[in-house]
């Protein structure tokens, strides 16, 4: 068993490492270019209100000339106020906008909400993010020259959290540095595995020629990471990350356990559907590095046996979570955080997949079935 453990977390501590240097090599791109692509930036919305009087002061506060740009909001059975907050910010601005019923024809409603505006955008390049985002000025510009010096299909951009100084939205920071450390990590080992459809973008003719979201409209959530997959395997290595400042998109965490437990059921529902192999190969490394500190903890009472295997974790971690909480200025409150977040992941992350794997979940006030 010493021996399997050892095995288990050598492979873990590889992985860490690997992703670590693949982070690092990541250079951050420099705006060099002040040509205006023409963006179709689609924003799907249920029940808002809150948030996106945030969201489109950002859009007011854009540093873009646009002329170039149109945003196509799609309501999806909001009950709320949500479709006049839109239009009473954005009618007397010379902006160019449109505020969608969304036409439910699957199981997704993000997947058909962002179809139906594709199929009516006016521009090739579309740009895909959330109604609780808040953008960068510097957001379209930074897409922008991106697009022109490196010519990508599809580009996936950073996504940071707005946090307060409390456990809840602390440990949720750490789990999504995670993600977004393995996203960046990814690209630069040559493996890209993840991304955020909060800050998306892609051409619109390679999503018609992909047929889009077919084959995966029967699994409600997954809009960024299935389309990610076929343009990934049709188009590798025109499938690129922006890593840039200037063009990282910042959301909120959620505001309750039981609205965690659901937002992770959904996003761990969608990892067996993926075609990769090596990404389940990957996640099951996690997951079972994960299982182990669990049962160290239930089945020894050998202090030693139990301590060591949550300290090998915590300290492979670290090398990845360092480089990456800098670029996402996180240092001061993940050092206060860190242990007491690192201490509960494991027993969160086993209970997450086994969830996942037996019951529904909510969303958007919606049940769903994995």
């Amino acid at each position: 068993m010493i021996y399997l453990l050892f095995f288990l977390y050598l492979l873990y501590a590889i992985l860490i490492i690997a992703l670590t240097i693949g982070f690092v090599s990541v250079k951050e791109f420099t705006n060099k270019s002040t040509i205006f692509t023409k963006f179709t930036v689609v924003i799907p919305f249920r029940n808002e209100a809150e948030k996106l009087p945030l969201l489109l002061n950002s859009i007011l506060e854009l540093n873009y000339n646009l002329d170039f740009v149109e945003f196509l909001f799609i309501d999806d059975d909001s009950s709320d106020n949500s479709t006049n907050i839109i239009s009473n910010t954005l009618k007397e601005i010379e902006i160019d906008y449109t505020i969608l019923k969304n036409k439910r024809v699957s199981n997704s409603p993000k997947k058909d909400a962002i179809t139906s505006a594709i199929a009516i955008a006016k521009n090739n390049w579309i740009i895909t993010t959330d109604a609780d985002c808040v953008l960068p000025n510097k957001w379209l510009k930074t897409f922008s020259s991106f697009i022109e010096q490196k010519q990508p299909k599809m580009v996936v951009a950073p996504v940071n959290y707005i946090v307060k100084n409390n456990s809840l939205e602390q440990f949720q920071l750490l789990d999504f540095m995670s993600l977004q450390a393995t996203t960046i990590g990814g690209f630069g080992i040559g493996f890209p595995f993840l991304c955020n459809g909060a800050n998306l973008a892609y051409r619109k003719d390679i999503f018609l020629e992909l047929n889009g979201f077919k084959g995966n409209t029967s699994i409600a959530s997954g809009d960024d990471i299935f389309l990610f997959e076929k343009f990934k395997e049709v188009y590798k290595k025109d499938v690129q990350f922006l890593k840039s400042k200037n063009a990282m998109v910042a959301t909120f965490p959620v505001t309750t356990n039981s609205g965690l437990i659901n937002q992770r059921v959904r996003w761990a529902s969608k990892t067996s559907k993926l075609k990769s192999i090596s990404v389940k190969l990957i996640g099951l490394l996690i997951f079972l590095v994960n299982l182990s500190v669990v049962l160290s903890i239930f089945l020894s009472n050998n202090f030693l046996i139990i301590l060591t295997p949550i300290f090998v974790k915590i300290s492979i971690d670290i090398f990845l979570f360092l480089p990456t909480i800098r670029f996402y200025n996180h240092k001061n409150s993940f050092y206060k955080w860190y242990l007491f977040s690192s201490i509960l992941y494991p027993f969160f992350s086993v209970f997450i997949v086994f969830k996942s794997l037996f019951y529904k979940y909510n969303w958007k006030g919606r049940t769903f079935k994995k």
